[in-house]
């Protein structure tokens, strides 16, 4: 028996020291250093041609706690995404309850139709609708929302985003469905910056000519060709905050 006790502690041990996180590492956001941060992304911005008044910056915070969120505010943004819906849902419980002004929260990720009822009370702008099944759903749970219809640039396997084809009748579904589709939204491929530039200009192209404003394309290392080829939008995780922590 206390051979059995001595073991069963040390297997609590070993299972608790997984989930504590090591004290060397520290993920704790500087909202000074976040506020710099986004002034260098603003200047990057304008040396690629934008105007860093017009293409707007949206705050990703996944997997940072909600002093991300805060220190995002406090530089001045008023736009936050998430990846995950428990995430995305635990996050804006904890903002809920401080003082921090009106967000606008965006949702980027892959989305599941059974995910969605728990976004509805807050999510702003669904950034990653990419099938005529999860337009329904957001239609249903939340009539007249805001969408942007994802597009497959990579052409990889488990990337979010519908194929060039179902671009213009899932803007026709999403529409007659009553949702308000503001533009569209790409993932650059893997690889250099440059890579992504025919993808983004053909996504860009692409909004124009169905009438789209909106066009969120561009992340921490390819947001300079991104603004080149018409961002509207870009999706700033990294560059704001840092080295993400794991999942």
């Amino acid at each position: 028996r206390e051979r059995r006790n001595s073991l069963q502690r040390r297997l609590v041990r070993a299972f608790a020291s997984r989930l504590t996180p090591s004290p060397r590492v520290s993920f704790v956001i500087n909202e000074s250093q976040v506020a710099e941060n986004l002034e260098r992304i603003r200047t990057r911005i304008d040396h690629a041609g934008g105007d860093s008044d017009r293409v707007r910056v949206v705050a990703v915070t996944k997997l940072f706690g909600s002093d991300a969120v805060h220190a995002a505010v406090a530089a001045g943004l008023s736009d936050v995404a998430e990846n995950y819906a428990q995430e995305a849902r635990a996050k804006n419980e904890e903002v809920l309850e401080s003082d921090l002004p009106q967000l606008q929260w965006h949702f980027v990720g892959q989305l599941q139709r059974n995910k969605v009822k728990m976004l509805t009370s807050f999510i702003d702008l669904w950034q990653s609708v990419d099938s005529i099944a999860l337009a329904d759903e957001i239609a249903k749970r939340a009539p007249g929302g805001r969408i942007l219809v994802q597009v497959d640039l990579a052409e990889e396997p488990g990337r979010g985003g519908c194929v060039w084809g179902e671009v213009e009748p899932l803007v026709t579904h999403a529409r007659n469905a009553g949702l308000g589709v503001s533009g569209l939204m790409g993932v650059a491929p893997i690889g250099a910056p440059e890579d992504a530039r025919s993808s983004f200009r053909r996504l860009a192209k692409t909004a124009a000519d169905l009438g789209l404003a909106e066009v969120s394309m561009g992340m921490t290392a390819d947001l300079e060709v991104a603004v080149q080829e018409g961002a509207t939008m870009l999706r700033i995780g990294s560059a704001l905050f840092g080295d993400r922590p794991p999942r």
